[in-house]
């Protein structure tokens, strides 16, 4: 049992501190890196990842209902003029097709959720059970959010705290319906329609800046 502990905790921090050293490595090999070794650590840790039947109907049919109601409350939220004017004051890489279509799904939400709902969702549920392994696994996500939060100028504690909940409801729809692809689908609903209002809120300013410039 403690050889087991460890393990989950040594893994718990290694992704921990690779969130630190990720975000240096060059923009064009971030994405197949980290999306890599998430691949490697659920393989190498055997997590059931539940892909096959019937699991892997259970996760679709959980995680498409999670996901829509996610994506329902962005949209409804979107235009509320403090959740817009945060959303304007965002950077939006160069690249949009690329962010929405590479960089999220694969290096974001494939990478996060084989490495910490696979790789140490499984291994933390066998030293800690259900829920004190739910709850390592969270924590670690949250902590793993701190360099990202510093990146955007924000405080670092309420982005943990969010995204350690996100954690924590990642991992209980993952251990519902036996599948990585309920969590997957609900962590890319929320990832795209962010990322979708946010490129939304930014086109809204430049043409309202670029509209007052031409009447004026």
């Amino acid at each position: 049992m403690l050889r087991l502990r460890l393990r989950a905790l040594g893994l718990a921090a290694v992704l921990v501190g690779w969130s630190f050293a990720g975000p240096r490595l060059p923009a064009a090999y971030r994405t197949p890196v980290q999306a890599a070794g998430g691949t490697v650590l659920a393989l190498t840790t055997r997590a059931p990842l539940g892909f096959r039947p019937p699991r892997v109907w259970a996760g679709l049919r959980l995680g498409s209902s999670a996901a829509a109601l996610v994506a329902v409350t962005i949209a409804a939220t979107t235009p509320v003029p403090r959740v817009r004017l945060s959303m304007s004051a965002r950077d939006v890489p160069a690249s949009v097709p690329g962010w929405l279509g590479w960089q999220i799904p694969v290096g974001t939400v494939w990478a996060e959720e084989a490495a910490f709902r696979g790789a140490l969702g499984g291994a933390s549920r066998q030293a800690f059970g259900v829920a004190g392994g739910r709850l390592l696994q969270a924590g670690a996500f949250g902590l793993s959010h701190i360099a990202d939060a510093r990146s955007a100028g924000e405080p670092p504690l309420p982005i943990v705290v969010v995204t350690g909940l996100a954690g924590w409801l990642f991992g209980w729809l993952a251990e519902r319906s036996g599948s990585l692809l309920a969590p997957i689908l609900v962590h890319l609903a929320i990832n795209e329609a962010g990322a979708i209002a946010v490129v939304a809120a930014q086109r809204r300013k430049w043409n309202g800046s670029h509209g007052a410039r031409s009447g004026a």
